[in-house]
């Protein structure tokens, strides 16, 4: 069945000298790994350009349900990026965020909501001018949220977080996994901040590594077969 999608590029292989496997999170289908035959020569329609990390495209796919692999007939750029490729900080960024989604988005059930988070994310990071060292724990606070284990917010913030239950206590819990109280009061920061807003949360650069490695530590704790993440490294040396 041939069908028109949009799809986000998550991460590629080489399959042989001249395939590809790249894996998608489309809109219609949720996480799908096409093999693209011709990535790797140079007249090829599918020039390996169109599969970098994080590329939002327009295809027109074959879609056969229950196959591991499935084709691309046409294919093309959906949104070019403008600064996300030449921006230093931008693009170990998102590096980072595209191999959180690999290792997270495991589903293969479409989610429309969580599609166009991802897209409207990516072309925010793009446009992004005020804020951007703060981008990236404000995208996976939300995206703790889509994905069904968000912190609670329903109370009042108290001393601690509790990163194992998602909830903030009053009391020192029993385990390890926990913000101290004045780590979780930048997190509270963190919870109630936007795009729009994310800009004015008055982080240093040791409170946002450890928030970061928090929020890792989160994911670890909720998300099965979530070992970490190998880019966290490069961003972090970008940031020093």
């Amino acid at each position: 069945m041939l069908i028109k999608t949009a799809g986000i590029v998550l991460h590629t292989i080489k399959y042989s000298d001249t395939s590809t496997i790249v894996t998608t999170y489309t809109r219609d289908f949720g996480r799908v790994s096409y093999l693209v035959h011709g990535a790797n020569k140079k007249k090829s329609n599918f020039r390996a350009a169109l599969f970098q990390p994080f590329s939002l495209l327009e295809m027109d796919v074959y879609h056969a349900p229950g196959k591991d692999l499935q084709r691309i007939k046409e294919i093309q750029v959906a949104y070019p990026f403008c600064s996300i490729p030449y921006n230093p900080v931008k693009n170990a960024m998102a590096l980072f965020l595209c191999e959180v989604l690999y290792r997270t988005l495991k589903q293969s059930e479409p989610d429309e909501g969580l599609f166009s988070f991802l897209e409207e994310s990516l072309v925010r990071l793009d446009k992004c001018e005020k804020g951007t060292p703060n981008f990236h724990l404000v995208f996976l606070v939300k995206l703790s949220r889509l994905l069904g284990f968000g912190p609670n917010e329903d109370e009042e913030p108290t001393q601690y977080f509790d990163l194992m239950n998602g909830v903030f206590v009053p009391a020192r819990p029993l385990h390890t996994h926990y913000l101290q109280p004045e780590l979780s009061a930048d997190f509270v920061a963190l919870l109630r901040a936007d795009y729009d807003t994310m800009q004015a949360i008055p982080l240093t650069r040791q409170k946002r590594f450890s928030l970061l490695e928090s929020l890792m530590d989160y994911y670890r704790l909720h998300v099965p077969e979530f070992h970490g993440v190998q880019s966290l490294a490069v961003l972090q040396t970008l940031f020093d």
